[in-house]
């Protein structure tokens, strides 16, 4: 019984408490081919399942099920003790722009590519409801004139700009 009011209790605040904001688009398409791979934080929102982390990687390969696999590592600052969490993903259309992502199933949610580089050296991440952010990039550190083109960006589209952590890439 717990687990039962835990699991409609969890489902309750995903759907009824996401504010979605109609300016937050996804790009228009995206080569999964050349987006699988691994890429590196370089900063995010705060989360309690990012918390203390540093040196946060992603790494995104296909699955014979046409699903996409998802690995994120990261050191925890205070004990260096490493820790590994693995998904699933799957795109909800053909432009592969917009992604739903499930590290604990049956629950899956938004992951929308809303910015990403020609060459794939960077991508931004987030969802319409704007709760989530990541900056990724295909090396550990972005140059400041890339890092200044993704903030006014990100300003632009009313991202609160002091929410963001930058990743510690060691």
């Amino acid at each position: 019984m717990k687990y039962l009011f835990l699991s409609i209790f969890t489902i309750f605040l995903f759907t009824a408490c996401s504010y979605k904001d109609p300016n937050i688009k996804s790009v228009p398409s995206v080569d999964l081919d050349r987006y699988l791979g691994s890429w590196y934080e370089i900063a995010r929102y705060e989360h309690k399942f990012e918390k203390d982390c540093k040196n946060v990687t992603a790494t995104y390969s296909l699955k014979e099920d046409d699903k996409i696999e998802v690995i994120n590592r990261c050191t925890k600052i205070t004990t260096g003790e490493k820790s590994k969490a693995v998904g699933e993903a799957y795109a909800v259309d053909n432009t592969n722009s917009k992604l739903k992502v499930s590290f604990f199933w049956p629950f899956y949610g938004d992951y929308w590519i809303i910015m990403l580089d020609e060459d794939y050296s960077y991508a931004v991440i987030s969802e319409p409801s704007k709760e989530y952010l990541w900056i990724l990039s295909r090396t550990k550190n972005l140059d400041e004139d890339t890092k200044e083109k993704i903030l006014k960006k990100l300003e632009s589209l009313d991202y609160d700009l002091s929410k963001l952590i930058w990743t510690i890439q060691e």
